[in-house]
């Protein structure tokens, strides 16, 4: 997606959020959620993250397949092959998917859980992550796919902060991973 053209400046503006209202709390990789994975169940957890990387990817391709002929952000790498392959994982990886796991799963969620408790704070960011994502798409695409593209991120959204925040002890790094995972498929998928 495009959500986040200016990632750096993005990022920048969390640090800044972090500095002044919640140094005391720890380090900022620690208050996003970037930070390694606490659990018993280690092959539960990454099976787990296996099976939604699956829904994931599925709802990705099935979303470009509801988009059509509308151009994406992913349309940019459309026959360039392997020589392509660099900037695909750098925009997959980094500029799309640690952008959006550090704001909805790093930031939102852990704030919103924090003052409403895990149910509505994952309700919220997950229809937050499928609003967004289908208000990007809605003029080019229509309502219809556009609602569609939205449902289907907002249930990959809420199973993803499900999985950090009840499997992964906080850890965001199995959402960045499946996000990641999914978003070179999709990417790759058009070269």
């Amino acid at each position: 997606s495009t959500l986040f053209p200016y990632t750096t400046l993005f990022r920048s503006a969390l640090a800044v959020w972090w500095a002044v209202s919640a140094r005391g709390e720890g380090s900022f990789l620690t208050y996003m959620g970037l930070k390694g994975v606490s659990t018993k169940n280690r092959w539960r957890l990454w099976l787990l993250v296996a099976m939604t990387f699956v829904a994931f990817a599925a709802a990705s391709l099935f979303a470009l397949h509801l988009l059509g002929n509308v151009a994406t952000a992913v349309s940019a790498f459309a026959g360039q092959g392997a020589s392509a392959v660099p900037a695909i994982l750098s925009y997959a990886i980094i500029h799309t998917s640690l952008s959006e796991e550090l704001l909805f799963r790093g930031f939102l969620l852990k704030r919103l859980v924090g003052k409403f408790g895990f149910v509505v704070g994952n309700i919220t960011q997950s229809l937050l992550f499928g609003l967004i994502h289908g208000i990007a798409f809605s003029s080019a695409a229509g309502p219809q796919a556009a609602t569609g593209l939205a449902i289907l991120t907002a249930s990959i959204g809420y199973a993803m902060g499900y999985i950090n925040e009840r499997k992964a002890g906080g850890s965001i790094l199995p959402s960045w991973c499946i996000h990641a995972a999914a978003n070179v498929l999709a990417t790759g998928n058009c070269c």
